[in-house]
């Protein structure tokens, strides 16, 4: 496997993100991935040659953490980059914020059930609109400074935001955010281009969580009545169970993409979902390294097929058609 540098950091990552969110996680009284699961799943990962490990404090109630460090215990350390996340508390009794005492707490949280003495990668969660973002920086910074965090990152927020956080930082002399996490991927109905053009000039390092729009874009889903977002959903798949689902991930947006992304699978031999994660992977203007979600070897095992796919020029244009890009 073929390494790339995540935006100015120096790291050598895959180029996919393994994301453990389902670690521990409960639906409907049902464990979606359990501890025997997640380690099949990451030693699948690994052995494909995976190095690149997302996880937050609050996955499976601090379980997907825990197993990490488990697995991570046989394991050398240095061989693995490690990021995970702050803002909901696991430590601290209602703190749900940016703090500097949230953030103490909970880095300490995860810094043991990972067993580990540092993380790779330390993402905010949220922004957090109540507390100063100096505060908050300076916080992070301190922390960069103590060596339990090597790099900063910051997920889902306004371009504005993202923004007024990097200038603080070169005004004030702290740790910047070298790493973000949007939800983007190529059915997506919003766009995220504002920001995604603050990445790609600050060169920040694109970590897209949901590639692949909750399996919208793995092309097992069909359009049912009239509707935009009427789908049949084969059993037990997310737009099965979440009710949620067509809000979230369809739109004439997304059916248009879909159809472009079906086309190019079948002339590359290839799935759809490997189309979609190559899309991401193949972001000229910035690091993209999709964060994948996969529930079982088989569907890892494709989705790390989509870094043997090459697309053309013209194939990755009539996905930015069908985005109306």
């Amino acid at each position: 496997m073929e390494y790339t540098r995540l935006g100015a950091t120096g790291l050598e990552v895959s180029p996919l993100c393994l994301g453990t969110w389902r670690f521990g996680q409960e639906s409907g009284g049902v464990v979606e991935t359990d501890r025997e699961q997640a380690h099949t799943l990451l030693d699948a990962f690994a052995d494909a040659g995976g190095n690149f490990i997302d996880t937050a404090n609050g996955y499976g109630g601090g379980d997907s953490e825990r197993w990490i460090g488990e697995w991570l215990d046989d394991r050398d350390r240095e061989d693995y980059v490690v990021a995970s996340k702050v803002y909901w508390s696991q430590e601290s009794r209602f703190q749900e914020n940016l703090s500097r005492k949230n953030i103490r707490a909970e880095i300490e949280g995860t810094l043991e059930r990972l067993d580990t003495d540092y993380l790779d990668v330390y993402y905010i969660h949220r922004f957090d609109d109540d507390t100063p973002i100096e505060i908050t920086l300076r916080t992070l910074t301190n922390l960069v400074e103590e060596g339990k965090v090597h790099h900063l990152g910051a997920s889902t927020m306004a371009a504005w935001k993202l923004t007024k956080a990097l200038w603080k930082s070169d005004v004030e002399g702290l740790e910047r955010f070298d790493v973000t996490q949007p939800l983007f991927h190529a059915a997506y109905r919003k766009d995220v281009a504002d920001y995604l053009d603050v990445c790609a000039d600050q060169d920040l390092a694109v970590c897209p969580y949901s590639p692949l729009a909750g399996g919208f874009l793995t092309g097992k889903y069909e359009r049912a009545g009239d509707g935009t977002q009427d789908v049949d959903a084969p059993d037990g798949s997310r737009g099965d169970l979440d009710e949620m689902f067509g809000d979230w991930y369809v739109s004439d947006r997304g059916w248009q993409v879909l159809d472009a992304v079906r086309e190019i699978a079948d002339e590359q031999d290839a799935t759809p979902a490997q189309v979609a994660l190559r899309w991401l992977i193949q972001q000229s203007e910035f690091t993209c390294v999709p964060i994948v979600g996969a529930r079982t070897t088989d569907q890892l095992e494709e989705n790390l097929g989509a870094i043997e796919v090459e697309l053309t020029d013209a194939q990755c244009e009539r996905i930015d058609d069908a985005r109306g890009t």
